[in-house]
């Protein structure tokens, strides 16, 4: 993420992206981290909720190494939120439950990304003779465009990231309803290792081959909703 920001090329454009960027970053892993806490409490554990949890505010959930990563990559993670699974009524589904729900709430901040981004690109296409005439109304749908844009792709990447099917991210949670606890914990045991695996290859990926799998998703994902809804406002409006 970040060396894509850098190769912009115009100081600029790399100092608005950036400053574009933080707050993004701030609010997808608040939202996500919050998602936990939050379906946690209405199944019944009250532990996030007691210390706080529960709640946008990024000094409660930001993890310094984590957020440099999904500066850098698009990718990362915040302090875990504190689950007691012996307060779920069922806690192998409690905890697949509330683990999918923070991929969940960075799908749906994407998707609204999207939308807000076709309806931005829509505006100035359609008003675009005179908002060119304009600079600083100019400079702002862009800014608008850039943001949205950041918002859509960043929580994507969050989302499938998260849904990785192994431990220690939130898709082995979710995917160990459907496996023998036998399995799972098994696998429990090398999450560390699996977590420093991805990140070497995720990272090798996109310093050697140019390509990030993630990446791929959630260009294919903002398409998917982007395309559809400029369409629609084209056809309703033109």
């Amino acid at each position: 993420m970040l060396f894509s920001i850098l190769s912009g090329g115009d100081p600029r454009d790399i100092i608005i992206s950036l400053l574009l960027t933080i707050p993004i970053i701030m609010i997808s892993l608040s939202v996500h981290e919050a998602a936990h806490g939050y379906i946690a409490y209405k199944m019944g554990d009250r532990t996030a909720y007691n210390l706080g949890r529960v709640t946008i505010n990024p000094l409660k959930h930001l993890d310094p190494m984590g957020s440099l990563c999904m500066l850098v990559f698009g990718y990362g993670w915040a302090k875990p939120v504190p689950i007691n699974t012996r307060n779920f009524r069922n806690p192998k589904k409690g905890m697949g439950v509330t683990a999918i729900a923070g991929p969940i709430s960075n799908i749906i901040l994407g998707s609204i990304g999207a939308i807000f981004y076709a309806v931005t690109l829509f505006l100035f296409l359609r008003f675009a003779m005179d908002i060119l005439q304009n600079e600083m109304l100019t400079n702002v749908m862009q800014i608008l465009c850039t943001f949205f844009y950041y918002l859509s792709y960043m929580n994507f990447m969050l989302a499938v990231f998260n849904l990785i099917p192994v431990p220690p991210f939130d898709g082995s949670r979710f995917f160990s309803l459907f496996l023998p606890d036998r399995i799972y914990f098994s696998m429990m045991k090398y999450e560390r290792y699996i977590m420093i695996g991805v990140l070497i290859a995720m990272f090798a990926c996109s310093r050697l081959f140019d390509f990030s799998p993630f990446g791929w998703v959630a260009d294919q994902l903002f398409g998917l909703i982007t395309e559809p809804v400029l369409e629609l406002l084209i056809k309703i409006f033109a």
